[in-house]
């Protein structure tokens, strides 16, 4: 990696430069293997702020954030165990410079458990903006922390996986290996059922949800729409909560 002017003048100074200098002006950078290859992550004092393939990563970094990137000599806390098991809630994140939107989208996303999927229009009303789907699909696609914020979890209703930074075929790899069954979500889809209900719990939920998947094919019961599982007497899932 090319080294930032910025760093090699600092590196001149015949004083030691104040504590905390660097930090405040550069990021730290590390190479690790993720599910879908080698990856480059950024990180601050504040936490990982960029995560992206090896090829193309410095130049990338530094048109989005302009600083200047430092040689780590370890991954910040939490980050391998994040990559490896899909489970990233204990990773700090700096997502400072983001809008107050982009992050709440991100936010909300980084509620979806390994192994489920849920819709763009989810998010949108988690975040109280329900008629923000398209907005909520262009802030996904620039998450700047893509593995640690899942946002290869939002997908289409129908199923399909839609884009991601590492290609769609990606995205469909990373779900599969998680456990989420596309196949069943598109045969279900097909058939207009967008909600499947459990007639011994009551309960409505999202196809991928884990109390879903625990449903006996002779107490399940699928629907369009959650008012139209509601009025027939079925709750929303407080796990999955369905929209």
């Amino acid at each position: 990696m090319t080294q930032d002017p910025l760093l090699t003048g600092l590196a001149a100074l015949t004083a030691e430069a104040p504590g905390g200098l660097l930090d405040r002006i550069a990021a730290r950078w590390v190479g690790v293997e993720g599910p879908m290859g080698a990856l480059r992550v950024a990180f601050t004092d504040q936490g990982v702020r960029y995560v992206h393939p090896a090829e193309g990563f410095a130049e990338t970094f530094r048109k989005r954030f302009g600083r200047p990137l430092l040689a780590a000599d370890r991954p910040p806390a939490g980050l391998l165990p994040a990559l490896r098991t899909g489970r990233a809630s204990g990773v700090r994140l700096d997502l400072r410079g983001l809008s107050d939107f982009q992050r709440e989208v991100l936010e909300a996303a980084r509620t979806i458990p390994r192994g489920e999927v849920r819709p763009y229009s989810w998010i949108a009303a988690r975040i109280g903006r329900p008629k923000a789907v398209r907005a909520v699909g262009t802030a996904l696609g620039h998450n700047p922390v893509p593995l640690l914020v899942p946002c290869h979890r939002v997908t289409r209703s129908d199923g399909v996986a839609g884009d991601y930074v590492f290609g769609p075929a990606a995205k469909e790899l990373l779900l599969r290996a998680e456990g989420a069954d596309l196949d069943r979500i598109r045969e279900l889809s097909a058939a207009r059922v967008f909600y499947l209900a459990s007639d011994t719990t009551g309960v409505v939920c999202f196809p991928t949800c884990h109390n879903a998947r625990r449903i006996t094919p002779r107490h399940r019961h699928g629907f369009r729409s959650l008012p139209q599982a509601t009025a027939a007497g079925y709750r929303p899932c407080r796990t999955c909560q369905p929209v």
